[in-house]
C-alpha cells in the first residue's frame, strides 16, 4: 500500500481503505499467475487512458503506478498503487471504457491481467472474487461520492433536459461532477469559449475533450462509450428486453448458467423500482435497500458473470416471422436470439391534464430519490398514487419536505399499499391523506407554480400553491413495439401459461406442447414481472419470476 494518502484514499477509515486498496498476499499473487502476463513498466509509461476500451488489470509485484483524471486544469490525482495493489472498478466488469490515466511512477514488474482471464479467475477462485469484486464496487461509489468521472455536466435545476441527464448518470451509477449554473459563475469563460449559448445548455463534457450541447440520453451513451462493447454479430442464447428487477434477476441467472445472455435496457437498469428511495419489503435487507442501490448490485452480478448490458436503447420491434427472433433496436442494430424473455416493465399512467408534459422535469417528476429531493427543498410536495411506490415516496419526501400531500382516488389504501407504509403515513404528521381526490390542472410559466385537485365526491376543487408533482399512479404496459406478436390481455400486457388456453389457437401455436407457465403465444419467448398479466406488483415476486424464466429457457434451448 502507498504510503502516500490520495484523494480518494483520504475519503474513508482506515478499516475501510484496506477493503477498497487491499494488498495482496504472495499466496493470492501466486494464484494469479497462471492466468496472466508478466509485464516489465518504466517510470512515465501510460498503460492506458480515459475512454480506452478492454482495459486490463494490472497486478504490482514491484515499482508504482497513479490513476489520474485530466481536467481542464491539469490532472486530479485519484490513487496511487504500489506492491501488492491492483488496478481497476467497475468498468473492468461491465467493459466499458476506462474512466482515468494510469501511469507507471516507479520502474518495477506489474502482472497484466486481461478481462478474459480476470473472468476465469474470478470464476473459479472465490477469495480472490470477492477481494476484486468488493475493490471494484467500493472504488466506483467513492468516485461517484467524490464526482470523480470523465464527465462534466454543466445545467440548470430549471433544465428538465437537465435533471434527465442527471437522473441517467446517477442511475447508472456512472461518477460525473455536475455544475449549477444557476448558483457557480466559475464556468462561465468555459462556455464563453466554446461560443456556448443559452438555448444550448445543458452542456456535457466527455473525456475531456468532446462537447456534447444539450445532448440526447442516447447521444450521452455514445460519448462515453457504454454500449462500445456490444455487437450484434453472433445470434444469443437469450435477450432480456428491459432491466428492472425481473430482467436483470434473468440476466444473473442465466450468465451465471453459461448462456450467452444479452439485456436491452431503454433508460437505466433499475426500472420503476430503480426510482425508489427505499424498499422496506425486499427479503435479506430488514433496514431496507434504494431501488438504486439494489439495481447497480443486480447488473454488477450480471455483468461479473458475463452478461452484456445494452443501455439508452430501446427495441422498437420483435420480428416473430422466424427463428432465430429478430429485435431491431433503435441505434440500428438487429439483435438475433434464440429465446427473448420480455421484461420491459410499466410505466406510471399520466393524468388527463392537458399541459402536463410542459411541467416534466420542471416540477413534474416520475421518481423519488435524492436528485428530486433537492429539487424540492422544503416545499409542500404532491405525491399522486396509492402504490407502495407512492407511499414509499412520500415517507421520504416527508424528511425534507414542509408538507406532503398524497392523492388519491380510492376511498382507502389497505388494497393496494403494504401495512407497514400506511401505518407510517398515519402516523407522519408531515403527510395529509387526501381520498377520493384527483389532480385536474398545473399553471405556470416555465416551471410548475400551482395545482388544482377535485374531490370526486363532491366535485369541488381547489387550487394550491404547489409547485413539486410526483406522479406514481397505475400502470401501463411497455408493449407497443411487441404489435400483433404475442397474445395480450385487454389492457395491454402479455398473456402466458394457461392464461392463453382461450387465445392460443388464434395465434397458431406450432408445437405439440403445450406453452410452459411463463411463455408466451410465441414458442421460446416469456414475459415476467409487470409487463405480464396477472403480475404480483412486488420486487420479490419480478426477481423469482426472472430466475425462474431461465429455467424454461434451458428447456426451449433443448429443444432447439
Amino acid at each position: 500500500m502507498s504510503s502516500q494518502i490520495t484523494p480518494l484514499q483520504a475519503d474513508v477509515r482506515g478499516d475501510v481503505r484496506g477493503e477498497i486498496f487491499p494488498v495482496l498476499t504472495a499466496e493470492q499473487i501466486s494464484r494469479i499467475r497462471p492466468v496472466s502476463t508478466l509485464r516489465k513498466v518504466k517510470a512515465g509509461e501510460i498503460l492506458f487512458e480515459p475512454g480506452d476500451s478492454d482495459v486490463p488489470v494490472f497486478v504490482v509485484l514491484s515499482g508504482s503506478l497513479e490513476i489520474v483524471q485530466p481536467d481542464r486544469r491539469g490532472e486530479r490525482l485519484i490513487v496511487k498503487h504500489e506492491a501488492g495493489n491492483f488496478t481497476g472498478e467497475m468498468t473492468v466488469i461491465s467493459g466499458r471504457p476506462a474512466l482515468g490515466r494510469g501511469r507507471v511512477t516507479a520502474d518495477g514488474e506489474f502482472l497484466e491481467l486481461s478481462n478474459e482471464a480476470l473472468r476465469t479467475l474470478v470464476a473459479r477462485d472465490e477469495e480472490l472474487s470477492e477481494i476484486f469484486m468488493r475493490a471494484f464496487i467500493l472504488r466506483r461509489v467513492q468516485l461517484i461520492n467524490r464526482g470523480q468521472g470523465n464527465v462534466i455536466l454543466l445545467g440548470s435545476q430549471h433544465s428538465a433536459k437537465t435533471l434527465r441527464l442527471r437522473e441517467f448518470l446517477t442511475r447508472n451509477g456512472h461518477p460525473h461532477t455536475y455544475v449549477d449554473l444557476d448558483t457557480d459563475k466559475s464556468y462561465q469563460d468555459l462556455l464563453d469559449r466554446f461560443h456556448v449559448t443559452v438555448d444550448q445548455i445543458p452542456v456535457v463534457i466527455c473525456n475531456n475533450r468532446t462537447v456534447l450541447r444539450s445532448p440526447s440520453i442516447q447521444e450521452l451513451a455514445r460519448c462515453l462509450g457504454l454500449n462500445a462493447h456490444i455487437t450484434a454479430a453472433e445470434v444469443r442464447d437469450v435477450v432480456i428486453v428491459g432491466a428492472g428487477p425481473a430482467g436483470l434477476a434473468a440476466a444473473v441467472y442465466a450468465a451465471s448458467e453459461g448462456l450467452d445472455a444479452l439485456v436491452i435496457e431503454a433508460d437505466s437498469p433499475g426500472g420503476q423500482a430503480g426510482s425508489s428511495s427505499k424498499i422496506e419489503n425486499y427479503l435479506g435487507f430488514p433496514m431496507g435497500i434504494s431501488g438504486q442501490e439494489l439495481a447497480g448490485r443486480a447488473a454488477a452480478q450480471a455483468q461479473k458473470f458475463g452478461a452484456k448490458v445494452l443501455i439508452a436503447n430501446n427495441v422498437t420491434k420483435l420480428d416473430c416471422e422466424q427463428r432465430p427472433y429478430e429485435l431491431s433496436v433503435d441505434c440500428g442494430h438487429v439483435i438475433r436470439a434464440r429465446t427473448v424473455v420480455i421484461a420491459s416493465g410499466a410505466q406510471y399512467n399520466k393524468p388527463n391534464i392537458d399541459n402536463l408534459k410542459k411541467f416534466e422535469g420542471q416540477g413534474v417528476y416520475y421518481g423519488a430519490t435524492y436528485l428530486e429531493a433537492q429539487l424540492c427543498g422544503d416545499d409542500e410536495v404532491i405525491v399522486v398514487g396509492g402504490g407502495n411506490s407512492a407511499g414509499q415516496a412520500a415517507v421520504y419526501l416527508s424528511q425534507t419536505a414542509s408538507e406532503v400531500h398524497i392523492l388519491v382516488r380510492a376511498q382507502q389504501l389497505s388494497e393496494t399499499m403494504s401495512r407497514y407504509l400506511i401505518q407510517r403515513i398515519d402516523e407522519n404528521p408531515a403527510i395529509e391523506m387526501h381520498y377520493c381526490t384527483e389532480l385536474v390542472g398545473m399553471e405556470g410559466d416555465s416551471q410548475l407554480e400551482r395545482v388544482t385537485w377535485r374531490d370526486t365526491k363532491t366535485g369541488e376543487t381547489s387550487t394550491h400553491d404547489i409547485r413539486h408533482v410526483f406522479i406514481m399512479a397505475g400502470a401501463s404496459p411497455r408493449t407497443g413495439w411487441l404489435k400483433d406478436c404475442v397474445a395480450l390481455d385487454d389492457k395491454g400486457f402479455i398473456l402466458t401459461g394457461r392464461d392463453l388456453d382461450p387465445v392460443l389457437h388464434d395465434f397458431k401455436w406450432p408445437l405439440s406442447r403445450v406453452p410452459q407457465m411463463l411463455e408466451t403465444s410465441l414458442p421460446g419467448v416469456f414475459a415476467v414481472g409487470d409487463v405480464r398479466a396477472g403480475n404480483v406488483k412486488r420486487v420479490a415476486s419480478a426477481v423469482g419470476e426472472g430466475s425462474i424464466s431461465i429455467y424454461m429457457v434451458h428447456r426451449v434451448l433443448a429443444e432447439l
